[in-house]
């Protein structure tokens, strides 16, 4: 019986935290990333707004730090022609292909504190990580058809 109670509390704790893809995922994400481009699955010129914040121009040349150990980080806006400063965000992840170790998460913008005045999030796919680059797919639908957002990261 000894052994049953082990064997389940054991097996609790594993399932508790995150896979070994995501923890290797964390430790390629920390740090500091350039958003260098932003393009979208159409050919067009749309007028975007991401993340409730900024259009795509602004948001090209952002510096953003990931702090993985608490799911936390921030993005400045850096474009003279666009408000400027820092934004704080969390971001949870969910793991969706093991083999890759490439998940959706979810962004929610926060005070500097880690409060979210409108508890919004925006959900996204890691598409590519490496050492040095990194790419998030949003899909969004637009006339009822899919539209998808790349967003390309340097480190």
């Amino acid at each position: 019986m000894k052994h049953l109670i082990l064997l389940v509390f054991s097996v609790c704790l594993l399932s508790c935290g995150g896979s070994k893809t995501v923890r290797d995922s964390k430790k390629v994400i920390k740090g500091e990333w350039t958003l260098n481009s932003i393009s979208y699955s159409e050919a067009g010129t749309y007028n975007t707004t991401l993340f409730n914040d900024e259009s795509k121009t602004c948001f090209e040349g952002s510096t953003w730090q990931f702090i993985p150990n608490n799911n936390t980080g921030l993005y400045t806006i850096n474009n003279l022609d666009c408000t400027m400063g820092e934004r704080y965000f969390v971001f949870t992840i969910q793991e969706i292909d093991e083999t890759t170790g490439l998940y959706d998460f979810l962004l929610k913008p926060t005070n500097k504190k880690g409060k979210s005045e409108t508890n919004q999030g925006f959900r996204l796919r890691l598409s590519a990580l490496s050492d040095t680059n990194m790419q998030w797919q949003q899909t969004v639908m637009v006339d009822n058809k899919p539209f998808t957002i790349n967003m390309n990261f340097t480190k």
